[in-house]
């Protein structure tokens, strides 16, 4: 069994133990989910699945979504005002976003873990979650741009 089908595995029992029914198009979507490397959007996920599922709509895969989201397996991303991407909750990560093109793409810093602890022991507060964003170019847009 693969890292996703283990990961795919353990959502579904998620939802079962939530008391979520497992539609085909539930089982679809984690699945994108899972195997997406994007951030999707629900209108990526929509579209990725519509060939599958042509009687799903858009407000199929929100509904589903926010379901995911208050379980605690996805995680909504909105930065700026651009549409909000969803990343299934793996392990604690933080992202890099392209300015350009919006492309998103995660990487590992366990050493940041203190700043909780830090934040905590400075200011009093119950500190429960933190967010990091580093915002610049990816190399596909930045291999585009004319140099002056």
């Amino acid at each position: 069994m693969t890292v996703s089908e283990d990961m795919l595995k353990e959502a579904l029992h998620s939802l079962k133990d939530t008391g979520v029914r497992i539609t085909p198009q539930r089982h679809a979507i984690l699945e994108y989910l899972i195997n997406s490397m994007s951030h999707p959007t629900a209108d990526d996920i929509y579209k990725a699945l519509e060939g599958t599922f042509p009687n799903m709509s858009v407000a199929t895969v929100y509904n589903n979504l926010r379901v995911f989201r208050e379980i605690g397996l996805v995680k909504e991303l909105t930065y700026g005002d651009s549409s909000a991407r969803f990343d299934f909750v793996t392990t604690n990560h933080y992202h890099v976003i392209c300015q350009e093109c919006g492309k998103i793409v995660d990487f590992h810093y366990p050493g940041l873990d203190e700043v909780e602890h830090f934040a905590s022991q400075v200011t009093g507060f119950n500190v429960s979650h933190h967010r990091m964003e580093i915002y610049g170019e990816c190399p596909e847009c930045s291999g585009t741009k004319e140099v002056h």
